[in-house]
């Protein structure tokens, strides 16, 4: 039996039903609280369970933020911010980026917070699928640029772990501080992944699920790949804090592996408009998928 308690908020879950009866029981009997029954609603996301797995999504969260900035029957956009040729913001990137702006927004600013409201009104019905029959192996997609906030030359990383098919973590933050190198940059996002991917796996050794294979980070910078193996110092990562380095004690211990992945940039230099499409077309292959009800009629 799982217990996951935020604040006044709780979700019970477990195989044995007389069990979760007598402990509900028993917390009544000492706090005023109401069983609402199946999971349905849980901190603003949405459970939708169907015969193959889990579908979250935050549909209503996203219709109330509509509705309370008076843009509920606004037009779609396909992406949060206006796309640029060097890089591609998703929607946690772009909402860090306007909050950036609140102290002293501009006119300008205002409209990009108003062009994230109709990327959400585009995407309200989208969610995360998680797949019942999906396997147990975990692994992780780690990404940077190099000196891409304008303002601070600092670097922007970004990262996604897997559970088999199923995506259960994702992040996108600048770096505190500016890299020297996009080798740099990269080996400083693999060691964040790296805790990442030790925090997960000692949870999923405590709820007792096994790990086929050594978690794997996948990564598009063979340089930090080197880096991670190689216990040498370099002219080019003396100056590292220690810290980063972390990636490369976990693949020392065996508990990690970091594998190259060709990451193609000839997309790039296509036009903001011919982005916009591909995006468009490319919907179905990405980690988020349609409310199942949307494209089978119901379950």
């Amino acid at each position: 039996m799982y217990l996951l308690f935020y604040v006044d908020d709780m979700c019970l879950t477990g195989n044995n039903d007389a069990i979760i009866k007598h402990l509900l029981d028993s917390l009544a009997k000492e706090f005023m609280m109401k069983d609402l029954g199946p999971l349905h609603y849980f901190l603003g996301v949405q459970a939708h369970f169907h015969r193959d797995g889990l579908f979250l999504s935050q549909e209503k969260y996203g219709t109330d933020l509509l509705i309370n900035a008076g843009m509920k029957d606004c037009a779609p956009m396909p992406t949060p911010l206006p796309l640029q040729l060097d890089k591609l913001e998703d929607i946690q990137f772009s909402v860090n980026y306007v909050c950036q702006k609140m102290h002293e927004p501009t006119i300008s600013d205002f409209q990009l917070l108003k062009r994230i409201l109709r990327y959400i009104k585009g995407t309200v019905r989208m969610g995360i699928n998680l797949s019942s029959n999906s396997a147990s192996n975990l692994t992780a997609f780690s990404d940077s640029d190099y000196a891409g906030c304008k303002d601070t030359i600092c670097s922007t990383c970004g990262f996604c772990t897997f559970l088999g098919t199923n995506i259960i973590s994702w992040s996108a933050k600048r770096h505190p501080t500016v890299s020297k190198s996009s080798t740099e940059a990269e080996y400083r996002t693999m060691s964040e992944v790296a805790s990442e991917i030790k925090w997960i796996s000692s949870l999923l050794r405590d709820l007792g699920v096994a790990q086929p294979h050594t978690p794997e980070i996948f990564c598009g910078n063979l340089s930090a790949i080197y880096l991670s193996t190689n216990s040498s110092l370099h002219s080019r990562s003396k100056h590292f804090d220690t810290d980063f380095h972390y990636v490369r004690e976990r693949v020392a211990l065996g508990t990690l592996v970091v594998t190259f992945l060709h990451t193609p940039s000839s997309q790039m230099c296509l036009p903001s408009h011919c982005l916009n499409n591909l995006f468009l077309l490319f919907v179905p292959n990405l980690v988020f998928a349609y409310h199942p009800t949307q494209v089978c009629g119901g379950v």
